[in-house]
């Protein structure tokens, strides 16, 4: 019989770097999870993003046991990492902040391939292109 989930937690940590205080141990621990069970694996699983943020799901059985799945660096980071800017614009239709090329969302799309709800590149390239421009970011041919 399967097991019981009680929690789906989803947590942004720094890749390569959880440690047992927050948001991980904080939040691991209103569960009753055993966070070193969390945190080696995860930062041994990370290490080749190091210094980017990684978004990880954390399903948490009724036994107090856990799996866990990291999804990689999150879209809008990729996308300010590739237009070059530090933030997203306040007003995203009124001031563009930056400027992204297809081939960019196309490299982004690949990556992210698994996680978006799209049939094909175009799809998936369409999903990232609207994400960039909620943030201001212009996309070009």
């Amino acid at each position: 019989m399967a097991k019981k989930i009680i929690g789906n937690l989803k947590l942004r940590i720094p890749a390569g770097r959880a440690t047992a205080g927050p948001p991980v141990g904080s939040t691991l621990g209103q569960w009753g999870l055993n966070m070193m069970d969390f945190i080696n694996p995860f930062n041994e699983g990370t290490k080749d993003l190091m210094g980017k943020d990684v978004i990880v799901h954390i399903q948490v059985f009724e036994d107090r046991t856990f799996t866990w799945k990291s999804l990689g660096q999150p879209v809008d980071d990729m996308i300010r990492e590739r237009a070059g800017i530090q933030k997203g614009s306040g007003k995203p239709h009124a001031e563009k902040v930056g400027k992204i090329s297809r081939a960019q969302l196309e490299e982004i799309a690949e990556i992210k391939k698994d996680q978006l709800n799209a049939i094909d590149v175009d799809g998936r390239v369409k999903v990232i292109a609207g994400t960039a421009r909620s943030m201001g970011v212009d996309v070009t041919e």
